[in-house]
């Protein structure tokens, strides 16, 4: 049976997920033998077929889940046979169930009842007289057959009947049939509302458009669900559904009163009307509640999977001298000086903005903040400014633009989320790194390092801090981390890292690492020096064989006298790629070369393939580490829009044209970052002249845009954009 079952479940996820059944099982049989996902996706595709992580991730999850499934599934299977009630019929129903909801609706009439209406009923010995009223009987008096089972439990002939009401209401309850069509056409015609709480209190009116709210089910949006679940939780509204109550319980009576005509048919379409009100309904209402609140849990975990993904994997500006920027009021402005690496070369603060709104500041305090920037700016050849967007970013804006401008600085300057920089900075992770550092500080240097290397400094900080979700406190916990600890897994892996510079943090997400073996690494380098290839890696306590398989292809060593060792080529296959080479007419020292990018480029693949007796997919993967041996996809997406001139708000007009950096996607719309301090929206309806089901379609988090102003709302500091040209 379980066989079967696990048989089954394979069936049903390579049908659900569009793939062959064998490549379900030739990934299960990778990741149960301790494979990774990165290591799975990048160097087994000859194995899944070219399956892609997230393909891989949701075979995982889907086998957990059947397996769960499954599980439940032998405990309700034995828990019915020790009834002796399993058939082979309801077997068979069981197996092939595909959800926990509709085997849990197969149980409901096995389960052990907890004290209910109809137990007590049953206790009571109304069970016969039940079983009478469902025969359907054509003659008889209900009254005078109920007076039969009169006694000290049921007193008097009605309560006789209410007994035997509770009997059929519940039995109905419990029939898979009924429920199913109930749940399904709620779910297809029902409406979810909300009402405000009467004293409820909502001082900033934040959930006011859902004090008299309406919508069909089949419609809502998740961003909906969610907002009316937190709603609801911070006692402000009452949520509900709504159904053609009428349409479903004549169903119902249509159902189990087969013959209307007989004398006691009354009782039993009592008995549907009472099970529907008090039973099926309540009950159903609070499965599609949680349907629904599961399903944008998922969305809205999803989205914000995406939009980290896409944030991690912002185009980094190498090569450059930056000065990072921690805006501040009450404690000044912190500034850290950045070599190309990342390295901190000076530390200082400037007090230019004042600490309280009522204060006016000296003039020679600005005077004195301008000289340091300049200064340091010179000394250090600082190439770009980052300023974070928090408190006071647009005041330090201002007064950077205007040192620029007046000491006629040879740089730019560029306005950083910081989003999660507090997060770092006070975290044991930023201690342990610069211990001597104040928490703003260390602020200013993770600002700094974000348009340097956006990946390497941002993993340091816990994923759901760094704010490019939607209601991301209203999901579950268990459920958000999964999804972002994995989305940071696959972005580290697929920009590869370099071994000698890379931070614990950043190496903790390698394929086949964590937390004790990216420590190890560390000490063994801070001990031995730099390595100089990958084998050296096997050296490093507490990184076995497997260890070293699953993470050797994303480490780089740029210090390598071995040229395979800079690239994605996995150490087993490097000799492979030497026979290609000598097909090709090419040693390992000619990778990247442009002889040798031509003859690639002129190769066939499938040719190489079937000559060497190698794999397609490996030879295509080979000659891209050939071509581009050093490459770095977010090399190819658009940098970060650098500026010299101050723009606010107030100089913005309906109609004006900009630029601007897409910096978080929700259901609703995009957050626009075109160089004020108020991130600009533009809704989904802005987006393009046709509808677009939702915003990632055609956006995605540090995409560069083309926006025109809709509207200003100076008092709210609002800013509407739109990405359709207003005089198209």
């Amino acid at each position: 049976m379980a066989e079967y079952i696990t048989e089954k479940l394979i069936e049903n996820i390579a049908e659900n997920l569009g793939i062959k059944k064998s490549q379900v099982e030739a990934t299960l049989k990778l990741l149960e033998e301790g494979g990774t996902i990165p290591f799975i996706a990048r160097y087994r595709k000859e194995v899944t077929g070219s399956l892609d992580e997230n393909e891989i991730k949701e075979i995982s999850k889907e086998y957990e889940y059947g397996q769960a499934l499954n599980k439940r599934k032998e405990d309700v299977m034995r828990l019915i046979d020790e009834k002796g009630m399993l058939t082979d019929e309801l077997k068979k129903e069981i197996e092939d169930a595909t959800k926990l909801i509709t085997l849990e609706d197969i149980y409901r009439p096995f389960k052990e009842k907890k004290k209910t209406k109809a137990t007590e009923a049953i206790k009571a010995g109304l069970e016969p007289y039940a079983n009478w009223v469902m025969s359907f009987p054509k003659e008889g008096d209900p009254y005078k057959e109920a007076k039969k089972y009169v006694n000290d439990l049921a007193p008097s002939e009605d309560k006789v009947i209410e007994g035997a009401m509770y009997i059929i209401a519940e039995k109905v309850s419990d029939q898979k049939e009924y429920r199913e069509y109930i749940r399904e056409k709620i779910m297809e015609r029902g409406f979810i509302t909300s009402s405000k709480k009467k004293n409820a209190v909502d001082e900033k009116e934040t959930y006011r458009d859902y004090y008299e709210y309406n919508e069909r089910i089949s419609t809502i949006k998740s961003y909906r669900t969610l907002a009316l679940n937190r709603a609801e939780k911070e006692k402000v509204i009452t949520v509900s559904i709504e159904c053609d109550r009428d349409y479903l319980v004549n169903y119902l009576k249509r159902k189990v009163n087969k013959k209307p005509e007989a004398v006691a048919s009354f009782i039993i379409d009592n008995a549907c009307e009472d099970s529907f009100d008090r039973l099926i309904f309540p009950s159903i209402e609070r499965e599609i509640r949680a349907i629904l609140s599961d399903q944008a849990e998922d969305d809205a975990i999803k989205l914000f999977g995406v939009n980290l993904e896409n944030l991690l994997l912002t185009a980094p500006i190498k090569g450059k001298m930056v000065l990072g920027v921690d805006p501040g009021f009450r404690t000044g402005c912190k500034v850290a000086a950045l070599d190309r690496t990342g390295k901190v070369l000076g530390k200082g603060l400037i007090e230019q903005n004042q600490r309280f709104p009522e204060e006016k500041v000296p003039e020679e305090r600005i005077t004195k903040a301008k000289n340091l920037i300049t200064n340091v700016v010179r000394k250090y050849k600082i190439d770009i400014i980052a300023i974070g967007n928090g408190t006071a970013s647009r005041e330090t804006e201002k007064f950077i633009a205007e040192t620029i401008k007046e000491n006629n600085l040879p740089c730019k300057y560029v306005i950083v989320s910081e989003a999660g920089a507090s997060v770092y900075s006070a975290s044991k992770v930023a201690q342990e790194e610069f211990p001597d550092f104040h928490v703003e500080e260390r602020s200013a240097v993770s600002i700094g390092r974000r348009i340097q290397d956006p990946l390497a400094e941002l993993v340091k900080i816990d994923p759901k801090s760094i704010g490019v979700g939607q209601y991301q406190h209203d999901v579950t916990e268990s459920k958000l981390s999964d999804t972002l600890d994995f989305v940071v897994e696959k972005a580290v892996n697929e920009v590869g890292v370099d071994i000698n510079t890379a931070s614990k943090s950043l190496l903790q997400y390698v394929s086949g690492l964590n937390k004790t073996t990216a420590q190890s690494i560390v000490t063994y380098r801070e001990e031995n020096g730099e390595f100089k290839n990958r084998e050296q890696l096997k050296k490093v306590p507490k990184i076995g064989d497997k260890a070293f398989e699953q993470a050797a292809g994303f480490l780089r060593v740029p210090e390598s006298s071995n040229p395979f060792d800079k690239t994605p080529i996995h150490p087993e296959s490097y000799e492979i790629a030497r026979e290609i080479l000598k097909y090709l007419g090419f040693t390992e020292n000619d990778l990247g070369s442009n002889d040798l990018i031509r003859k690639v480029n002129s190769t066939d693949q499938a040719k190489v393939a079937k000559e060497l007796n190698i794999s397609e997919v490996l030879v295509e993967d080979i000659f891209k580490a050939f071509i581009a041996p050093n490459r770095d996809p977010r090399d190819s997406l658009p940098q970060p829009i650098l500026k010299s001139d101050l723009l606010t708000l107030e100089d913005l007009k309906p109609g004006m044209k900009l630029e601007g950096t897409v910096r978080n996607i929700t259901d609703f719309g995009a957050f626009i970052d075109v160089g004020i301090h108020e991130s600009g929206l533009v809704h989904i309806s802005k987006m393009a002249k046709r509808r677009i089901a939702h915003p990632s379609e055609i956006l995605k988090v540090g995409d560069i845009v083309e926006v025109w102003v809709v509207d200003t709302d100076l008092q709210r500091k609002r800013l509407a954009l739109t990405m359709v040209n207003p005089a198209e």
